[in-house]
């Protein structure tokens, strides 16, 4: 079983907030997809990473999960190229991690 999780900014580059309904949008993706979702949205995630030595770098996000059986690299790798154009972003986190249910 996978867990995959993205990571998205509330934010553009220029501080401007993303339309609610662009999160809709890949809730509804993702659900229709893979049969459900869970969404932590509620209280936004903070990112802080170096930029350059002399330059730090903040990010609120929130965090999107789906869980998989199998895990098709190829579309989850045109997936994030997708949300990475349509939140505007050099980068978009999307990460997998392989899980044991208990």
């Amino acid at each position: 079983m996978y867990l995959i999780q993205i990571l998205l900014p509330l934010y553009d580059n220029g501080g401007n907030p993303f339309p609610h309904n662009e999160y809709v949008r890949v809730r509804d993706e993702l659900t229709e997809c893979f049969g459900g979702i869970t969404t932590y949205v509620r209280s936004p995630a903070e990112g802080v990473w170096k930029g350059t030595p002399s330059q730090t770098v903040h990010d609120d996000i929130v965090i999107y999960e789906v869980m998989t059986e199998n895990l098709d690299n190829a579309w989850w790798r045109l997936y994030r190229e997708e949300l990475s154009v349509r939140f505007r972003q050099d980068m978009l986190i999307v990460r997998v991690s392989e899980v044991q249910l208990l």
